[in-house]
This record gives structure tokens, sequence and C-alpha cells, in this order.
């Protein structure tokens, strides 16, 4: 059935709802939502933000786990002529006032266990007028020990279907407009809102929907939260080519998990190594997944030998191992025939865009040299949210006037049939279990511990993780032991971003110039 194309995310939504309105696009937390229920609670939710201020081109912050809240808020935002920010649900007081302030954001939909701490710091963050809560009470009291509650405007996600109209409001944006913002860590433990529009999200989604095959029979499965842009597009794809989504909080009941694919008939299962490599240990006979289409790995690479243990574990289904960062959403795919000739490569640049290796002078470099990838095309982003000095560094000019292309600081090599090999990080980010990790960030936490002296945290190589966190201390209080000091991470810092390891040394090695030194700590 023809259709025409999307210029706009929501229209995602919108058109997959006037051409399946009674498809069930949405299965999460035991509810089944078509797409005529989900475009009429978004048009409710966005027609609330305008009533309540929200302008063209504000943020809308969406604090919660996966959720339905979710869902109907990235398009509700966008409806409204906004941007969507989705906040890692685990997200700790520090950073979530740090972002929210980043960003202005001018509303926020939280609710559960999340809503208590939005409460308490909202004397910190001004630009905030609406709150819209799902799953929860509306409001503090608004007595002295609330004061800013009083300029805060409560709305309830579950009574704005029977207060607002459900017919999409006028239509306010074009599609160079900002969609979304990204947080990802940056080498110096500052957290950075890559800039999406609308047209890099369209032609990102697009194009890996075109080497996927995806087609509105498709069920996927996602198991990595929406704040981790992997996790993202597999809504958004799917509502795109009019499939249904399968949303869940995490991978951590498998035997759950399983059950639903096996339920729901599931086609795409999309995950990370650390996903992969639990599913490996699991004994699937119990389970009928004969529907089941294709993986998809990206974040880490998988190691060549999980890829070997998947494909005999699931012998009729494709697997797809990708290559991507925030800054581009996807750069590179491996097409499934080469899976057995080039099993360590992560591939070759997606539909519609080009990539290259150069060395420090600028210089394109020949097959089997190592340099920087360097990613051209109309998925590579806008930058990073009032952040020129780092937007510089990894945006630069292409040979066309006004062109950006993405420099990804990620080391690879190509072989001569235009193949990628990833080889290793120009700076010392850690990407374990899907996410993105700065040392200087856990270390910050590290050093808010009184008796903390210096503190270096690396990655090391994990066939499970892609790489684990291990942190290096020297104390000044030596009564200090290795599990208080993971307390208090656990209790400072995203679950992703824990060390899995702790060593106290008398002192940590220094350079000359008396800065610390990681190279001894990582050989």
């Amino acid at each position: 059935m023809s259709h025409k194309p999307a210029r706009l995310v929501q229209e995602f939504l919108e058109h997959s709802a006037r051409r399946l309105p009674d498809k069930v696009a949405l299965i999460c937390d035991n509810q089944r939502l078509t797409y005529a229920e989900i475009e009429r609670l978004a048009n409710s939710l966005a027609h609330a933000l305008i009533a309540s201020g929200f302008q063209r081109g504000d943020r809308l912050a969406i604090y919660l786990p996966n959720s339905v809240a979710a869902v109907v808020g990235i398009f509700a935002a966008l409806k409204a002529g906004g941007a969507f920010v989705i906040i890692n649900s685990t997200t700790k007081r520090d950073k979530l006032v740090q972002i929210l302030n980043n960003c202005r954001a001018a509303a926020l939909i939280t609710g559960g266990r999340n809503q208590a701490l939005v409460n308490d710091i909202l004397g910190f963050i001004p630009h905030l007028h609406t709150i819209v809560t799902s799953g929860s009470t509306a409001a503090p009291q608004t007595d002295a020990a609330v004061p800013d509650a009083r300029r805060v405007r409560f709305l309830e996600f579950e009574g704005l279907a029977q207060a607002y109209s459900n017919e999409p409001p006028d239509r306010r944006n074009i599609d160079l407009d900002l969609a979304c913002l990204i947080y990802t860590s940056g080498s110096t433990g500052e957290p950075k809102g890559v800039m999406s529009d609308h047209s890099n999200i369209v032609f990102a989604a697009s194009s890996i929907i075109e080497y996927l095959e995806n087609i509105e029979a498709d069920i996927l499965i996602n198991v990595l939260p929406l704040s981790f842009d992997y996790g993202l597009y597999q809504l958004l794809m799917a509502f795109k080519f009019g499939g249904a989504l399968v949303l869940e909080r995490s991978f951590a009941y498998p035997a759950a998990i399983l059950g639903r694919m096996q339920a729901e008939g599931v086609t795409g299962f999309p995950g990370v190594p650390t996903v992969f490599s639990m599913l490996l240990q699991i004994d699937l006979t119990a389970y009928d997944l004969s529907s089941l289409r294709y993986l998809s790995n990206t974040a880490a690479a998988l190691p060549v030998s999980h890829i070997q243990k998947l494909r005999q574990k699931f012998p009729g289904v494709t697997l797809y191992s990708m290559y991507g960062l925030t800054e581009t959403k996807r750069t590179l795919y491996l097409p499934p025939k080469y899976l057995d000739s080039k099993p360590d490569s992560v591939g070759i640049p997606i539909p519609g865009t080009e990539a290259w290796v150069e060395d420090e002078a600028g210089r394109r470099l020949p097959p089997g040299q190592v340099g920087e990838l360097v990613v051209r095309g109309r998925h590579v982003m806008r930058g990073y949210w009032e952040d020129p000095a780092a937007s510089a560094q990894r945006f630069r000019p292409g040979s066309l006037p006004g062109e950006r292309l993405c420099y990804s600081g990620d080391l690879f090599r190509m072989d001569e049939e235009g193949f990628f090999y990833f080889v290793g990080r120009k700076d010392d980010i850690i990407k374990t279990r899907g996410e993105k990790v700065a040392p200087k960030e856990v270390e910050n936490v590290l050093y808010k511990l009184e008796g903390i002296a210096e503190a270096a945290v690396i990655g090391l190589p994990d066939p499970i993780l892609g790489e684990s966190i291990k942190a290096f201390v020297a104390l000044a209080d030596h009564s200090l032991t290795e599990q208080q000091i993971l307390a208090h991470c656990r209790a400072h810092l995203e679950d992703f971003m824990i060390p899995q390891a702790i060593e106290i040394r008398p002192e940590l090695p220094k350079t000359p110039s008396g800065k610390i030194d990681k190279k001894p700590l990582i050989s």
C-alpha cells in the first residue's frame, strides 16, 4: 500500500494511525494499544502542553522507565511543536538537575518512584513550568517545605484524554527543527546533548528499515531503555513502517521475555553484547521462537565466538552486526551474507551514506591503514546543544559549502573491498552494556567520597559487557573498604556506570607533570 513519505517524526505515528487505525502498535505493561489509541493520547497530551504554555522549540523531558506514558510523551512533544529529551530512569539527582537545566526543559513527564526526586529538586529547575505525572499523585504539598510547587502546573497523564481534544494540533514545524536531544557522556564527564532534527531521524530510520527489510508484519521487541538511541529507534522505526512493538523494561528476567516473544510472535530482536551473552546461556528448547526473523547488535562489537554461537542457536535467523554512535545514529552494518567471510567486520556504510578513514593530517587512508573513521550523510546530527567548542571538534566542514562531517573519535581500518574493522578509541570513553561512560564522570563521584585521595577509572575488555569498568583509588582514610566505595557508587551513579571492580593502591602512577597516568593501570 503506497503512502506519502514522512517529513516529520510525529508523522510516523500519524500516517500509520491513518492507514492502520485498529492495528495493535504497542504492547507494554499489560496494555495493548492500537495506532489510533496512541494517536489520540498523544494529541490530548500535546494540547495539554500547549495550554500550559509549551511553545514551539521547547523541550519536554521524559524521566520514566519504558512505558506507555513515555511513548505518548515522545510524540506529544513533537505534535506540540517542541522536542523530547529522554532521561534514563536510573539517573541520580545531581545529573538529573544538570540535564534539566542544560536543556532548559519547559515541561517534564515523570511518575512512580521518580516522582519524589522530581518534587525534591523543583527549586533548582527554574525553567520548568509543567509536570505531567503518570501513575502517581499529581503534586506535592504546596506548603513552606515545597514553595516551588506553586509555580509549576501539575497534570495527571491518565486524565488528559477526557480533558483535552484528541484531534491533532495545528502543525507548526518543518524538518529542520529540533526533534530530540539525546544526552551522551563526553570526555570531560559533562553529559552533552546530541541535537537531532526531524530530517536526521527520518533519514536514519528510513535507511535502517531499508537494510533490515522491515515490513508491516514485523513485531519487534525492545528490552533497551528508550533513553538509549538504539532502544528509541526500535519505537520510531516500528511506527514508521506500521509494525508492532513489544516494549519491555529490561532483559533482567530472560524467561519472561522469551515467553513474551513466543506469545507475540516476535520477528525482530535488537540487542547488545550483554543481552546476547545472557541469551547464549539459556536453554531455548522450552520456547517456540520460530517467528523470529532477525537479531541485530550494535553499541559494542560482538565477539566472533558469540556470532558463531548465536548462528548455531538460531539457525534460521538472520544476524545483523552493526556500528554506530549517537552523533550519527547508525554508521555501518554488515550485510548478513558476509558473516562467514568477514565475521570480525562491522560492515559498510548504511544506505545513502559514506564513510572513510583519515589520518591526523586529514588525508584519506588506503586499505589496511589505521585512522579515524569519518562519516558523511544526512544522519550526521546538528551538533551538541549549546556547546560550540565540542561541536566544532566532532562536526567539521566537508568538501561542500555548509556541509558537516562527523569525526567519530574511533580508530578503524578498511579492507580492499571497502569493509570496516573497529580498532579502538581515540579517547578513553568506556562502552559498557551498550552505554557510553566517561571515566571522568565516575571519577568525579568517587572524589565526592570523604577519604579518597586519588581516583582513576579505566575500561577493560570484557566478552560480556564489551568493556568492564575498573576504578583504582588511593586513600586518605585507610579505614575505607572496597564495599563502602561500591556502595557510594551505587548511590550516586546510574546502574551501567557502577564499576565492576575497585582496587585500592598506596598511590597511583603519575606522569612527569604530576598527572595520574592511566597507561600503567591498563597494562
